[in-house]
């Protein structure tokens, strides 16, 4: 097909945007770890982006979008090392270069897994983390990826209906967190020790970047610069908002106080439930999605207490369980107005939608659960996956990276650095 160079600007763009979040993800986290693990986790978000890039390129891509190997489970490696960049994604109707779309879908790859830092923060040795995120990329979101992002997928053939990734990007990210933190146990001292945010300004910086890159997250996944990507822009904006005032409201009604964390929290809920539903719900729908995400991330993040799991930045709570909000809520709202894709069951698709939405809720969340915890047991018997007890307890910027992002002189980092 022709390229297109308004789409093709618009899709590099929203690539730019889709990559801002990995710094925006760092700041997120960061901000709300304690200050003597800060640079750990901004290290761990950082060095994701080349580990996932270069896998993505070697085989990661191929294996997603490549020529479907049988069943529509697997690509095959047509695109190996971004081989024949020229070559038309199957399926795939792209007014833009196909080397575009791969780097977009990249992008994706890194953003889901710096997600998960957020659930082993404190304690994750530097190097295990790099080699469990290299095989997650290649045996956990690259079949995903082609089963819902490909359209020779097998579940893209049943009818799934995933915009930009609740599937693939969020509850794959919940479940797989839950694994991940199974395997490396809790952090020294949780629930009993106070492991406060050290930084809520950081937070809500990161926070706030995060919002702007979703932009591209979302509007990109319509891959043309038109209705489709207005429409998904101003849904994502709208259920940010929905999320943050969901949560702010029954934050307020159980404690009488509103915190920066959960406006903060609420906003990523929000985002994250409109994340499969954007190009297929009108606005004010979106506004619904997003508080009731809002809602549900607040009850949800509790569950962590109540089952003995550390999941030390609610990547579970906040990522899964909105995932799963925002899958089903396709299967309420879409709506043949703003896509002619899928009808919801109030715009009078009845209930086959719905239960799509559901079995890609319970395939995702079961695959992605049960290969992760293969992977993180694997690299914790070879490699080593958690730091020892002392270098978490010293904190892992010293321990590991013999730095630290503040000094108690007044200053603003340090490194003990020699050339």
């Amino acid at each position: 097909m022709p390229i297109d160079t308004g789409d093709t600007a618009w899709l590099m763009l929203c690539t730019a945007l889709v990559l801002f979040m990995a710094p925006g993800l760092a700041f997120f986290y960061g901000g709300m770890v304690r200050s003597k693990h800060v640079l750990s986790m901004l290290a761990q978000n950082f060095a994701v982006i080349a580990v996932v890039s270069v896998v993505w390129v070697v085989v990661g891509y191929t294996l997603a979008f490549g020529p479907d190997l049988g069943g529509g489970l697997l690509g095959g490696l047509h695109f190996a090392g971004f081989a024949n960049p020229q070559d038309a994604v199957p399926g795939l109707h792209l007014h833009v270069p196909p080397i575009a779309y791969a780097t977009f879908q990249m992008m994706f790859a890194v953003v889901t897994t710096a997600l998960l830092t957020g659930a082993g923060a404190d304690r994750m040795r530097f190097s295990g983390f790099l080699a469990f995120a290299g095989l997650w990329v290649l045996l956990v979101y690259a079949p995903l990826a082609h089963w819902v992002f490909s359209p020779v997928g097998w579940l893209a053939k049943r009818g799934l209906l995933d915009f930009a990734g609740g599937t693939v990007v969020e509850i794959n990210a919940g479940a797989s967190a839950l694994a991940l933190v199974l395997v490396l146990g809790r952090r020294r001292g949780w629930p009993h020790d106070a492991m406060a945010p050290h930084s809520l300004p950081l937070t809500l910086l990161g926070a706030g970047i995060l919002w702007f890159g979703w932009f591209g997250f979302n509007a990109g996944s319509a891959l043309s610069a038109g209705d489709l990507a207005a429409q998904a822009l101003v849904s994502t904006h709208l259920a940010a908002c929905g999320g943050l005032l969901g949560w702010v409201a029954l934050e307020w009604r159980a404690t009488r106080h509103a915190t920066t964390l959960g406006a903060a929290s609420g906003a990523i809920a929000g985002l994250v439930a409109i994340t499969p539903a954007a190009g297929y719900v009108n606005s004010a729908d979106a506004i619904v999605i997003g508080f009731l995400a809002g809602a549900a991330g607040l009850y949800a993040v509790r569950l962590k207490f109540r089952h003995g799991y550390d999941d030390s930045l609610d990547v579970v709570g906040v990522h899964g369980v909105c995932g799963v909000v925002g899958t089903l809520a396709v299967g309420l709202f879409a709506t043949h107005t703003v896509n002619r894709a899928g009808r919801g069951l109030f715009d009078g698709g009845g209930l086959h939608l719905l239960g799509t939405q559901a079995l890609g809720v319970v395939v995702a969340a079961g695959y992605a659960f049960v290969v992760t915890a293969a992977i993180a047991f694997a690299v914790q018997r070879t490699i080593g996956l958690r730091v020892a007890d002392h270098m978490e307890l010293q904190g892992l910027d010293r321990a590991v990276h013999a730095e630290t992002a503040y000094e108690h002189g007044g200053g603003f980092g340090s490194s003990n650095r020699s050339f």
